[in-house]
């Protein structure tokens, strides 16, 4: 994710409506985000370890990030340490749906590792309903990445006894590959995704950031 202020380029209004972005939870201790974009990053790093990704109007998102950045620093003054992301997922849901008679234009998914040290994914309507999930994608490229990740990752039936985990458990190698597929598919099906694909990879050991070029037409 780009630390600094992002590059001032000129977009098409409409495709910054449509950005899509994508997240898994791997196994244990993992969590990958991707994201489609020009040169603007729609990441943007909560806590130490939580990461929000959002799509819809970029001046709605930027209000959104800024309001949960003094939240989450008001939060570290009184408590003298960082926001979990289970709390930054209640503290985002409480944020849009206050905001839910005139919502932001944003469409979020927050992830990262709980306080167990566990990968978590948190999907959000516009005005503040949250549910968390194993995988989940937001944007335009939605409609084509979702049936894909159902299709590979989702378990037979959440019925299943004794329980099991709703998702098929990845590796974070398995993981990229397997997105990197996705966005590979999506960008040649959908107009709004191409340029590049942003991979966020949040584990036990820090952040890190890769990138993969796709077709900028």
């Amino acid at each position: 994710m780009l630390t600094g202020p992002p590059t001032t380029t000129m977009a098409d209004p409409v495709s910054l409506l449509r950005e899509p972005i994508t997240l898994l939870r791997t196994k244990p201790a993992q969590c990958v985000f991707f994201h489609h974009g020009h040169e603007l990053s729609l990441f943007d790093s909560r806590a130490d370890k939580a990461v929000l990704a959002s799509s819809g109007f970029q001046a709605d998102v930027k209000a959104l990030q800024k309001h949960l950045a003094a939240k989450h620093l008001i939060y570290q003054h009184q408590h003298n340490k960082q926001m979990s992301c289970p709390a930054m997922a209640q503290l985002l849901s409480n944020t849009l749906y206050y905001k839910r008679f005139f919502p932001y234009y944003a469409f979020n998914v927050l992830g990262g590792l709980d306080s167990e040290g566990k990968g978590c994914v948190f999907t959000y309507d516009a005005v503040g309903s949250y549910e968390r999930v194993g995988y989940s994608s937001q944007g335009s490229g939605s409609t084509l990445i979702i049936p894909f990740l159902d299709n590979q990752l989702k378990s037979p039936s959440p019925l299943l006894l004794p329980a099991v985990d709703a998702v098929t458990p990845l590796s974070e190698a398995e993981a990229i590959d397997l997105v990197k597929t996705v966005f590979a598919s999506a960008t040649e099906r959908d107009i709004y995704t191409g340029d590049r694909l942003e991979i966020v990879v949040l584990n036990a050991d820090g952040t890190r950031y890769e990138y993969m070029e796709l077709r900028k037409d």
